[in-house]
């Protein structure tokens, strides 16, 4: 992992603030857009799974984000990691 990609898993798990609500509408659009033609439903099969907390998906979501074809701001990785907790992992906070 490159040492941006560390610095943006640290700052999306221990930075993000809940003033800053993410939208799961968006989540879902870039997901569709950049993630989903590599991805199918049983990649978040909930029985398999090791991410259990939202810091974990976070971080999920920011690595793998490196296989797209687009950099995404951490507003983005947010808005990605809260639409796939709501449509998949419905991890409690």
């Amino acid at each position: 992992m490159r040492p941006a990609d560390i610095c943006i898993s640290v700052f999306l798990v221990l930075g993000s603030s809940q003033v800053f609500a993410a939208d799961p509408q968006s989540g879902k659009l870039l997901y569709e857009t950049h993630c989903g033609t590599c991805h199918y439903e049983k990649i978040h099969d909930r029985k398999t799974t090791k991410i259990d907390t939202i810091a974990a998906l976070k971080v999920e979501v920011s690595k793998w984000s490196a296989q797209t074809d687009r950099r995404f701001t951490p507003a983005e990785l947010d808005d990605i990691a809260e639409y796939l907790n709501q449509s998949h992992y419905r991890i409690s906070r």
